[in-house]
């Protein structure tokens, strides 16, 4: 195994708080394989790159020889996870949970070598115990001390309802910590109270507590809020070759640094040198280039990324527009359709006031053709190629 001081250097890459790195540096002393756990309750069906951040870390331990401990919380997503929300979130059914475990499973070994991974599910003990163990469990933590927890406090203080089982999420959490010996957990910093917990239920049941170390939340292609599906700011593992490079080429130059550091493999020796380079007065979409390869490489083969990276450039750089373009139908019953409206209804945007705003920038081409009045009717029986910012295109026919 790699010395002390190597493991420790590759495990603080992009974490963002290691609690306590001298209880880690003690455990890798012993030399042996450490339990490095991470859950995910399996509440969508797809994995996007913010979901990598954890399993690239990971990976990162079983390149170091330790062991992936990759927990399915299937029972824990019958509950919901409470963390960072401002009210209940809806549990999930049991169907809805196989399937989206089913579909984690299939992706997660884009990154981690199955040979070296564990995968659990939590109800294979939860699902044994008893209610008079539950309430033992239960027995362990005070409401007091539940209160502490930042989005709990704020909701209490708020009066806002807080679920008696709410309170239960972070108690299993912990618990899972328990049952799997685990050495180390890791999470997102909004998982810090749950994955403390896991700390706390292991010293009460006489085990060496687990070192925390928290990974940031990666934020979404808008570089603000953080990637999720729901806001559409994602880039999702499953995503075809050519759209996700093109998100990824879509992210800012300042932004890529971050993805380089928690999404790329490259030793950071060699990111900072693109960062000295770009600051010399490199072109950082050359640097982009390297990291959409990478991912793409990853997540499908390289190439596929080739193929991906030379269709971006004869379309964005050369002007191309796709073989593929999708053919919608939209109604004018009045005979003319506002662009804006036509906009919404093709798909190309999520309502008329985001297409008046993209109209405006001049993010919007008919037949490869600018446009920025926002007043354009257009005539039924009409058929154009409409392109909205760099990557969306629909033909349309307007009957």
């Amino acid at each position: 195994m790699t010395e002390v001081s190597e493991q420790i250097e590759h495990i603080r890459r992009g974490c963002h708080e290691l609690l306590l790195e001298e209880e880690l540096r003690e455990k890798l002393k012993a030399g042996r394989p450490l339990k490095i756990k991470a859950g995910f309750d399996p509440t969508a069906p797809d994995l996007h790159l913010g979901h990598t951040v954890l399993l690239n870390k990971l990976r990162q331990f079983q390149d170091l020889g330790h062991e992936a401990i990759f927990l399915i919380g299937d029972f824990t997503g019958m509950i919901g996870d409470p963390s960072g929300k401002n009210s209940t979130r809806p549990p999930l059914t049991p169907e809805q949970v196989a399937e989206n475990a089913r579909t984690y499973q299939e992706q997660i070994f884009k990154i981690l070598d199955p040979e070296r991974t564990r995968v659990t599910f939590n109800s294979a003990w939860m699902g044994k115990l008893s209610a008079a163990d539950m309430i033992q469990l239960a027995a362990r933590h005070t409401v007091a001390r539940m209160l502490e927890r930042d989005d709990f406090h704020k909701r209490y203080t708020a009066g806002q309802p807080i679920a008696i089982h709410e309170f239960l999420y972070p108690l299993i959490q912990g618990y899972d910590s328990v049952q799997l010996q685990s050495d180390v957990e890791l999470g997102g910093t909004d998982q810090k109270f749950n994955l403390l917990m896991g700390r706390e239920l292991q010293k009460q049941y006489g085990q060496s507590p687990q070192v925390v170390l928290t990974m940031p939340i990666l934020e979404g292609l808008d570089g603000v809020q953080k990637m999720s599906k729901s806001l559409g700011n994602y880039i999702g593992i499953t995503e075809a070759p050519e759209e996700m490079f093109g998100k990824i080429m879509s992210v800012s130059d300042e932004l890529m640094w971050r993805y380089f550091e928690l999404l790329s493999f490259r030793p950071m020796a060699e990111i900072e040198g693109f960062r000295g380079a770009v600051a010399e007065g490199a072109n950082p979409r050359d640097i982009k280039f390297l990291l959409g390869e990478e991912l793409v490489g990853r997540f499908h083969d390289a190439a596929s990324a080739a193929r991906a990276k030379q269709a971006f450039i004869e379309r964005f750089q050369k002007g191309a527009m796709p073989d593929d373009i999708e053919t919608v139908t939209v109604s004018a019953p009045g005979g003319a359709l506002p662009l804006a409206n036509l906009l919404k209804e093709a798909g190309l945007v999520s309502s008329t006031s985001e297409a008046m705003r993209m109209i405006r920038q001049g993010a919007v081409r008919i037949d490869g053709e600018r446009v920025d009045d926002a007043g354009i009717q257009v005539q039924a029986g009409s058929e154009a190629v409409y392109q909205v910012g760099k990557r969306r295109f629909a033909r349309v026919s307007l009957g």
